[in-house]
């Protein structure tokens, strides 16, 4: 791979409230501090981050908002006086005896770019804890590593580095209803409602990150390709969590091809079983049940089986009319989108508090998370692009480079090194730009019409079609030049006449 070295700087502001300056503090408020965390990657990769810290007492107005009832109404009022740079946080650190935070939590987060950090007496232990909460809204060496999976030896990624998406600057959502037996069905569901109301806020949020574009269809008889096992006891029929991976390939084929697509394809389907097959449950790989009754695939979608409610009577006409609950479905979907996209909170001890995102689906400072993480990856991209085009021209002796395909080469180097230049001054949201504008310009250089068809084209596949047209005309001239020297020869061995 290619070398690439990147600094990520996170300014970080940490505001002391009243009471809650520790006691050992080196110097006197407000002052600065730095500290640094290496990310190893592999020997020429190398990450490190810088923890810009200014530490400083709070103004009147944060101290009026930090004196409010609940954590969740601080966080809305803190909200306008913080800095709103993405990539830059906040940290108010509150008395140990504060009331803000409930018993046994000592970390808030809010939905912005902010956390309430309840004072731990000395300045190390504050450190400690300031340390583990900022890597939670900016960073982890996990996520950094996922970001540059390509490059991580096999052994050192986490089992979750391969389920996220890889960045792209755009995606295709498809949502699919996937109705196997209209005889016995007939399903409608507000999927146009439903986007609007649950899907779009979210997009509207990423779409710093990427351009998304949303289609939905209905599929009919499209079945699934593992037929369900019987359970005597719940009388249900159940897909266990084996046969789940042999369940997308038979559907996929009926989806529509995501070979035309330029962008990564997301999938998700409902999937309303026969009523031979009727309820479907699924389990887990411990045989319990699934209590959303959905799983998902990485870097795919997700699969939701949606039962119906069996007719009172058995003289029910057929088909049954289904209206679709689109407010349960899409929590499913919205969740598995947020697991493609890594922003899973899981892995956080129970001191922790996360403040629910509510109808945008995602926090700011988990937005800034996927943007550091994409900024890493498009220059980690852009870098093996350019080296690998670099290798490929120069095995090509005689090849012609136009202007315009230089011109792209230049700019996407000068985008990569204004992209780390800008990581290194702490600009999250420039550098995200600059990274994006990079992977468009090493595409464009790398996929250019006047290369692409000489790639193809080594030499002895010109001997292979040039020998064939020469031959022909190469044998008379042959022939003559032979001809001409025995004539020269017999020429110089005749005497010549004398008179």
């Amino acid at each position: 791979a290619a070398p690439v070295q990147v600094q990520l700087v996170v300014p970080i502001a940490v505001v002391f409230g009243p009471g809650s300056v520790p006691g050992d503090l080196p110097r006197p408020l407000p002052f600065r501090d730095v500290q640094e965390m290496e990310i190893s990657v592999n020997l020429r990769t190398s990450v490190t981050s810088h923890y810009e810290m200014l530490y400083r007492s709070t103004t009147a107005q944060e101290e009026a908002a930090l004196a409010a009832a609940t954590a969740r109404e601080a966080d809305a009022a803190l909200h306008p006086l913080q800095d709103a740079t993405l990539g830059s946080l906040t940290m108010y650190v509150v008395p140990e005896t504060s009331s803000l935070l409930p018993q046994g939590i000592n970390v808030y987060v809010g939905k912005h770019r902010s956390a309430l950090v309840r004072a731990g007496g000395s300045l190390a232990a504050l450190q400690a804890q300031l340390r583990e909460v900022t890597q939670v809204m900016s960073f982890t060496a996990s996520s950094i590593a996922a970001a540059l999976s390509d490059r991580v030896p096999d052994g050192q990624l986490s089992p979750n580095a391969r389920r996220y998406l890889k960045s792209s600057l755009g995606y295709e959502i498809t949502f699919s209803l996937l109705n196997p037996d209209p005889k016995s069905h007939t399903v409608d569901w507000d999927i146009e409602g439903a986007v609007n109301r649950y899907v779009k806020p979210v997009l509207d949020k990423l779409s710093l990150v990427a351009n998304f574009s949303v289609d939905s269809q209905i599929l009919y008889y499209a079945v699934l390709g593992v037929t369900p096992r019987y359970d005597k006891e719940s009388s249900s029929f159940l897909l266990s969590a084996h046969s789940l991976p042999h369940v997308i390939n038979p559907v996929e084929a009926r989806l529509g091809s995501s070979a035309a697509s330029l962008y990564p394809v997301l999938n998700f389907l409902l999937y309303v079983p026969e009523r031979s097959h009727s309820p479907l449950y699924i389990q887990d790989k411990d045989g319990a049940p699934v209590s959303t009754n959905a799983f998902h695939s990485p870097r795919w979608g997700g699969i939701m089986v949606y039962n119906v409610e069996a007719p009172a009577s058995p003289q029910a006409s057929l088909p049954l009319h289904v209206d679709v609950d689109v407010a349960r479905v899409m929590e499913v979907f919205l969740a598995q989108l947020r697991l493609l996209f890594g922003l899973s909170r899981e892995e956080l001890s129970p001191e922790f508090l996360l403040e629910s995102p509510g109808n945008e689906g995602l926090a700011d400072w988990e937005l800034d998370h996927l943007l550091w993480a994409h900024t890493v990856e498009n220059i980690a991209t852009v870098s093996t692009t350019l080296t690998s085009l670099a290798q490929l021209l120069d095995k090509i002796g005689n090849i012609v480079i136009k202007d315009d395909v230089a011109s792209e080469v230049y700019r996407a180097v000068a985008s990569v090194q204004s992209a780390v230049a800008k990581l290194a001054m702490g600009h999250l949201h420039s550098a995200f730009q600059a990274s994006k504008e990079a992977v468009t310009s090493s595409e464009r250089a790398f996929f250019d019409p006047s290369l692409l068809h000489l790639l193809y084209f080594p030499d002895d596949q010109k001997f292979a079609i040039y020998i064939p047209l020469f031959l022909p005309m190469a044998v008379p001239i042959l022939l003559s030049l032979a001809k001409i020297v025995r004539e020269t020869r017999q020429r110089k061995k005749e005497p010549t006449k004398m008179d």
